[in-house]
């Protein structure tokens, strides 16, 4: 294959990747949303909150914003996914590609050090459209309290953001930011990677879709134990303002780990874990069904 067929090839991987991720998006965004504001809850508050589980938080957030609620940010969302997905998937099959064996495969633990890496280029590009996007989820917290929002529309978000806290102002949170997509696409990556290889070279399945539901089904389940930490410590560090003195709850996300735990509880850390795992679930399957069968009606090659 010549560098311009490569490049062909790599801009409708781009292309298929881009699409597959905004439908996977669109689908599975009610329960992101809803996982946001469950980690937004009782959020370093020393006094006894009220428990709250997935259920009542999204029928809270239809009572008091109605069924658009749901959708809360799902255009920057959207936006962020046009620039992750597409980096983090060519990005990983080509680290695969360069550092692929011998005898055409890679050990478990080499795939999840590829797949973090590639995350992790992928969530520093991306990041300022997450930022919006947990912004603008969080701001349903301040309707249902009576409070103006703070952004009118994504193209407000980013205005306004980049106005009042400047350029860098648009990569905070990155660093937990960062650390959650590494330890996302060590899971995610590697993990479905690994199984659908494991389900096809047994013959549980062939390379069709019963192999990539497996595979996405293990791929969701490792990276939601993985991350969730880390995706709470970054939506809480994403989601803070200044107060009037210029104070900020927490210093730095070590700052936010500690604080958690310490006022929630360890369990804390895993706060939104089943939505997030109910998300990421739905999300695989649409993504990696979409994309892998796309792909071998396009005729390039399997992930």
């Amino acid at each position: 294959m010549n560098r311009r067929e490569g490049e062909e090839r790599d801009g409708a991987k781009i292309l298929l990747a881009s699409v597959a991720a905004m439908a996977a998006e669109t689908a599975t965004f009610p329960i992101d949303i809803t996982k946001t504001r469950l980690q937004l809850h009782g959020e370093s508050v020393s006094s006894p909150v009220r428990s709250a589980s997935a259920v009542r938080v999204a029928a809270e957030i239809v009572r008091r914003e109605g069924p658009r609620g749901l959708y809360k940010g799902l255009s920057p969302a959207i936006i962020r996914h046009l620039f992750y997905t597409p980096t983090r998937i060519v990005g990983y099959e080509h680290l695969r590609g360069t550092f692929v064996s011998t005898d055409n495969s890679l050990s478990l633990p080499v795939k999840t050090l590829l797949g973090g890496i590639s995350g992790l280029i992928a969530q520093l590009i991306a990041s300022p459209a997450d930022l919006v996007k947990v912004r603008m989820q969080a701001d349903g917290c301040l309707m249902s309290q009576g409070l103006q929002p703070r952004y009118s529309g994504p193209i407000d978000a980013f205005s306004t953001i980049l106005r009042t806290e400047g350029f860098i102002g648009l990569w905070k949170g990155v660093f937990p930011n960062v650390q959650r997509a590494f330890l996302v696409n060590m899971g995610e990556l590697a993990c479905y990677d690994h199984a659908k290889r494991f389900v096809i070279h047994n013959r549980l399945a062939g390379d069709n879709i019963y192999a990539h539901t497996l595979a996405s089904f293990m791929s969701g389940l490792s990276a939601t134990l993985l991350s969730c930490p880390a995706d709470v410590v970054k939506t809480r560090m994403m989601n803070q303002r200044a107060d009037k003195e210029g104070e900020v709850k927490y210093r730095n996300s070590y700052d936010c780990l500690v604080k958690t735990v310490k006022i929630e509880g360890l369990r804390a850390l895993w706060k939104g874990f089943f939505p997030t795992w109910a998300r990421l679930g739905p999300w695989q399957f649409v993504f990696w069904v979409s994309y892998e069968k796309v792909r071998q009606i396009t005729g390039l090659s399997s992930f």
